[in-house]
């Protein structure tokens, strides 16, 4: 049997990446998305990975949150090596410890924005309907959208939704939220202010946000930048 080494956890340490390798099958051979990737990032950091189209950004993303397993090395969120989790712990990982933010703003159209949060903090298993409200509310009014709690999502723009999806993604109070080019759709002033509040969330909520672009004027905003090329971390 294997012996498990458990890597010593850094004070306010939230992930530590060792020697992380990620290589996809493709017609005639093979395609390494990442080569030996290793990270420490702490709790409450805004953590911003930047790279061009195909450094390796989302998928160094989709590992980290669960949603995909590397080739080789490992991933230890809090001290947790999540190559070890069954797949319902990883489950409940990403509904209670993780929140997503995508590119394409994932509202349903039939809920009102306040319900479209409800909904989220419902799916990590909040069941009071006082609870569920009133953090919906505060989340809501974070984002800046208080008066457009009732409004469904096709009477907002397209910066307003991305608004909705971060107070969606935060509700329950991740302890790590990833977002995959949030802004790439957004003009550069909306841009910049959604950048703003993920680093808002980060100080006052002391969520450890790790956010992709290719932005170059959006990187001072950032506690911390991670930058891949071809695959490999070039800075740091």
């Amino acid at each position: 049997m294997d012996t498990v080494v458990t890597p010593k956890k850094e004070q306010n340490q939230l992930i530590l990446v060792k020697d992380l390798t990620r290589v996809f099958p493709v017609p005639g051979g093979e395609f390494t998305a990442l080569k030996k990737i290793n990270l420490e990032i702490p709790e409450g950091t805004f953590v911003i990975l930047k790279g061009r189209s195909g450094s390796g950004k989302t998928t160094l993303m989709n590992l980290i949150g669960t949603l995909d397993d590397p080739t080789e090395g490992s991933i230890w969120l809090d001290g947790r090596e999540i190559g070890r989790m069954s797949e319902r712990e990883r489950e409940n990982l990403r509904r209670k410890e993780l929140g997503f933010v995508f590119q394409s703003v994932s509202l349903i159209p039939s809920l009102s924005v306040i319900q479209n949060v409800e909904f989220s903090l419902r799916l990590a298993g909040e069941k009071d309907q006082k609870v569920l409200r009133s953090r919906a509310e505060e989340c809501i009014k974070h984002v800046g959208l208080g008066n457009r709690m009732e409004h469904m999502p096709a009477e907002l723009s397209g910066g307003e939704q991305q608004r909705v999806a971060i107070a969606k993604a935060m509700a329950h109070r991740p302890r790590l939220l990833l977002a995959d080019e949030p802004t790439a759709e957004l003009d550069s002033a909306m841009a910049a202010a959604v950048t703003e509040l993920f680093k808002k969330m980060s100080a006052e909520e002391g969520v450890t946000v790790l956010m992709t672009t290719h932005d170059a004027g959006l990187m001072g905003a950032a506690d911390m930048l991670i930058e891949l090329e071809n695959g490999e971390r070039i800075n740091g």
